[in-house]
C-alpha cells in the first residue's frame, strides 16, 4: 500500500516540466553538468570536480572578492565576535553589523537608506508584493528574472493586477499601463542587466513613462551591482543620474561574494518594507559574519583600489568578447561579466560543455527552460582574478570546438547557423 507521500511524487512526476527534465536526464545522462558537487577550489579561479581540476569559467564572484584576505578576515572575526548567527527575525531585533552594512550600502550606491535580505530572490518575492495592495498593479518585462516573476505571482494572489510588456519595449509598456487604468499606483519591474543576452533596459525611457502613468520603477539589478557604472553603482545611476521614483535591488553575492541581496532606495519606503515584507518578518537574516564581510567588500568598492579592479575585469571581459568574435562566434553580452555564446539544440549545448570541461574549462551549458527551445548558449562568466592564459586557453578550446560541432556564426548583424551536419555520439577530447 502506497503512502500519500508517495503518491504525491508520482503525480508531481507526471507534471510537464518534470518529466522534460527526467527525459532530458535520460537522454543524456554522460553529458548533463548539472548538481555537480566542488571537491575543492583554487585561489587561480580552478576547482575540482569529479576528481578533475578544470578552469571555472562559471563563478559569478565576478571582483574576485571570494578570494581577498580582507573579507575572509572580516568573516573569520565575525564568526568570533557574534557566533555563527543572531537567533533572532529582524522583526525583533538586528546585530550592529546587519546596521552597519545597510548603512555602507547606503552611503556607496547614494541612497538614503538599504535593506538586506538573505538573497536577491526573497527581495523580489518580499519587495514587490508588500509595494502593493489590491488598488495597485505590477507590470513587468516579459524577460524579467524567474525572482520576480514569483514576486508578481504572490502579488496576484492577494489580488494584485499584474501584466506583462514586451521585452525593452517603451511602447508596449505604455500600452499595457493605459489598458490597466484606472489604478491607485503601478510597479514597473525590470532587470537593470539581463543575463542571458547582456542587455541593458532603456531605463531613462522606462522612468519618463513612469512618471506619466503614476508609476515607479522597480529595477533588479543583481548582476550589474559591483560590476557596471560609477563606483559598481549599477546601472540607474548611470541611466538616469538619480534614484528619484526608483527602487533598486542588488546582489550581495556575486560581485561582492558574501550572501544576501539588498534594496536601496529612500528611508520611508525602507521603513515601509521593514512592516510589509514577510520574509524581513517571518524569515531569518543574514548572519553576523557575512554582515561583516560586506563591509569589508563595501569598504573595496568604495576605495582606489576598485578602479584597478573594474580595469581588470573589463580588461578581461574584451579579451574573451573579442577573441569569440573572432572565431566567428554568436557573442552576446559583453557589456557585462557575463558572456553568452549561442549554440542552439539542447543536446549540441551539453556536447559542448562536456567537450570543454574534458579540454579543462568548466562553462555552464544553458537550454530551455532558461532560454528558448532549440537556443541553447554557453554561459561563460569573466572574473577579475582570471588570468590571461586561463582565457586564451578558452578561446582555443572554443576554437576546437567549432571543429566538431556545428556553431551558429554572426555575419555583421545577421544571425546565420551552420548547416547540420552528422555529430558522433561521443565527441573526442
Amino acid at each position: 500500500m502506497s503512502l500519500p507521500l508517495d503518491r504525491l511524487v508520482t503525480s508531481l512526476s507526471r507534471t510537464g516540466m518534470t518529466r522534460f527534465f527526467q527525459k532530458l536526464f535520460a537522454e543524456y545522462p554522460d553529458l548533463l553538468m548539472k548538481d555537480q558537487t566542488v571537491e575543492a577550489v583554487r585561489p587561480n579561479r580552478s576547482f575540482q570536480i569529479g576528481g578533475t581540476w578544470v578552469t571555472n569559467f562559471g563563478s559569478d564572484s565576478f571582483l574576485g572578492l571570494d578570494q581577498d584576505s580582507r573579507v575572509q578576515d572580516a568573516i573569520e572575526r565575525g564568526i568570533r565576535d557574534w557566533g555563527t548567527h543572531n537567533g533572532s527575525s529582524r522583526a525583533f531585533s538586528s546585530v550592529r553589523p546587519n546596521v552597519i552594512a545597510e548603512e555602507k550600502i547606503a552611503a556607496w550606491m547614494g541612497t538614503e537608506a538599504a535593506l538586506i535580505y538573505p538573497s536577491v530572490t526573497l527581495a523580489n518575492t518580499g519587495a514587490l508584493p508588500g509595494l502593493v495592495t489590491r488598488h495597485d498593479v505590477i507590470v513587468g518585462d516579459q524577460f524579467a528574472h524567474n525572482s520576480i516573476d514569483e514576486g508578481m505571482k504572490i502579488a496576484k494572489a492577494r489580488g494584485v493586477r499584474t501584466a506583462k510588456f514586451a521585452h525593452n519595449d517603451p511602447a508596449d509598456l505604455n500600452r499595457v499601463l493605459n489598458e490597466l487604468k484606472p489604478y491607485r499606483h503601478a510597479i514597473i519591474a525590470v532587470d537593470g542587466v539581463y543575463s542571458m543576452s547582456g542587455e541593458l533596459p532603456p531605463l531613462r525611457d522606462f522612468q519618463q513613462i513612469a512618471l506619466a502613468s503614476d508609476a515607479i520603477l522597480y529595477v533588479d539589478d543583481a548582476h550589474g551591482t559591483g560590476v557596471l557604472g560609477r563606483r559598481g553603482c549599477g546601472t540607474v545611476l548611470d541611466a538616469l543620474g538619480n534614484y528619484d521614483n526608483t527602487i533598486v535591488v542588488g546582489s550581495l553575492s556575486k560581485a561582492i561574494s558574501c550572501l544576501g541581496g539588498f534594496v536601496a532606495s529612500t528611508d520611508a519606503m525602507v521603513q515601509l518594507l521593514k512592516l510589509r515584507s514577510n520574509p524581513l518578518i517571518f524569515g531569518g537574516p543574514v548572519p553576523p559574519a557575512y554582515l561583516e564581510g560586506i563591509g569589508a567588500a563595501i569598504d573595496i568598492l568604495c576605495s582606489q583600489e576598485y578602479a584597478a579592479l573594474r580595469t581588470r575585469l573589463d580588461a578581461n571581459v574584451r579579451r574573451f568578447t573579442d577573441g569569440a568574435k573572432a572565431l566567428g562566434l554568436a557573442v552576446l553580452g559583453g557589456s557585462v561579466p557575463i558572456v553568452t555564446v549561442l549554440v542552439g539544440s539542447e543536446e549540441h549545448t551539453l556536447q559542448a560543455g562536456k567537450f570543454l570541461f574534458a579540454q579543462g574549462y568548466y562553462v555552464q551549458s544553458v537550454i530551455f527552460p532558461a532560454v528558448p527551445h532549440g537556443a541553447g548558449v554557453l554561459r561563460i562568466q569573466v572574473n577579475a582574478n582570471h588570468a590571461a592564459e586561463q582565457i586564451d586557453g578558452l578561446l582555443a578550446a572554443l576554437a576546437k570546438l567549432k571543429e566538431v560541432l556545428p556553431l551558429p556564426s554572426l555575419q555583421g548583424d545577421v544571425l546565420q547557423f551552420v548547416a547540420p551536419v552528422e555529430v558522433p555520439q561521443t565527441i573526442p577530447a
